[in-house]
């Protein structure tokens, strides 16, 4: 009997995604068991054209990971889906647009304009930008587009199911793998989650919540925080009441504040606009006796002190948030 057949995509990612798999242990032994891989360009040398020749459908179980930043992204998004009848948003730039789409706060030639041109590093006089095509001797070099706006993959071809993470933990890898190998129940596809939790960050997290205020936020390198103490509460901006659970915690419980990176709960829309919440309740500022004014100016002064609001708030999901992008100028 034929073996159900595997394939693995990295598109605008770290390649984190990859390691985190490779780090399953013997339990990739069962996948290889399990699975014909069939296209896996970081561990085999297959070609594009190999998918290209497959039948509609021919791939049983596609990893997709990383998110949609240029052109060649989204004619694999395209190929992949069709010729794979479960593909999986795997790992966050898949999921959710992840670091790559924080590019959404500017636009495509004002990130290349700082990667070419306003760049100490680089020596480029004439100030030359990518070109889509080059003519050359031997005839002309073609590159990718470079979209303006960075997406996720269930904005371009639709999804049975996610993996949140950056990257997910290979435990959860494992557990999905093993659940999809044995044929148990996982929840009806259609861009359903698998491999995380339900509750918040927090649920998950050792450290006390002893409902303190704060006058100021720090960014990491500026406090050391104390051990066994919630870091939202120490100022420092956890995304943990803010992120779906399933990671164990790993940051918080070495006093590394969660960033966020898998995702908002379920029936939430916009993470970011959840955490607002959340640092709401820690600000201290104002009296009873205080008028509206004076509240506002001292409300003011700590949240000045959150350096990089959207950059926190939307570093794993501003593709996928409400916002998606700033109006391009």
């Amino acid at each position: 009997m034929a073996k159900p057949k595997l394939a693995m995509y990295w598109a605008a990612s770290c390649g984190g995604c990859e390691i985190s798999v490779l780090n399953i242990g013997d339990k990739i032994l069962a996948i290889d068991e399990a699975f014909d891989i069939v296209f896996f360009p970081c561990i085999a040398d297959f070609k594009y054209d190999d998918v290209r020749g497959y039948p509609d459908d021919y791939i049983d179980l596609c990893l997709f990971n990383g998110a949609i930043r240029c052109s060649e992204n989204e004619e694999m998004a395209r190929l992949l889906r069709r010729k794979s009848k479960v593909l999986v948003a795997f790992g966050s730039c898949a999921y959710e647009g992840c670091v790559p789409g924080l590019s959404n706060l500017t636009t495509a030639r004002a990130t290349l304009h700082t990667a070419y041109i306003d760049n100490s590093s680089i020596d480029n006089p004439a100030g030359v930008l990518p070109q889509r095509v080059t003519k050359v001797p031997e005839g002309e070099l073609e590159i990718p587009v470079f979209y303006d706006t960075v997406k996720a993959l269930d904005q371009v071809v639709p999804v049975e199911y996610i993996i949140p993470g950056c990257p997910p933990e290979p435990p959860q890898i494992a557990a999905v793998m093993e659940a999809i190998i044995t044929g148990a129940e996982l929840p009806a596809p259609g861009g359903a989650i698998i491999g995380a939790g339900k509750v918040a960050v927090c649920e998950e997290c050792p450290l006390a919540k002893d409902v303190k205020q704060i006058t100021r936020f720090y960014r990491p390198y500026e406090i050391i925080p104390e051990p066994g103490i919630c870091l939202l509460e120490q100022g420092l901006l956890c995304m943990g009441p803010a992120t779906r659970s399933g990671c164990g915690a790993l940051c918080p419980r070495v006093n590394m504040r969660c960033e966020g990176c898998y995702g908002p709960l379920d029936g939430v829309e916009d993470q970011g606009a959840r955490i607002l919440s959340a640092v709401a309740s820690v600000v201290a500022a104002g009296k009873p006796s205080d008028d509206e004014a004076g509240l506002e100016r001292q409300i003011d002064e700590v949240m000045a002190t959150l350096e990089d609001p959207a950059g926190t708030f939307y570093r794993f999901s501003l593709a996928h948030s409400l916002l998606q992008r700033v109006r391009a100028q």
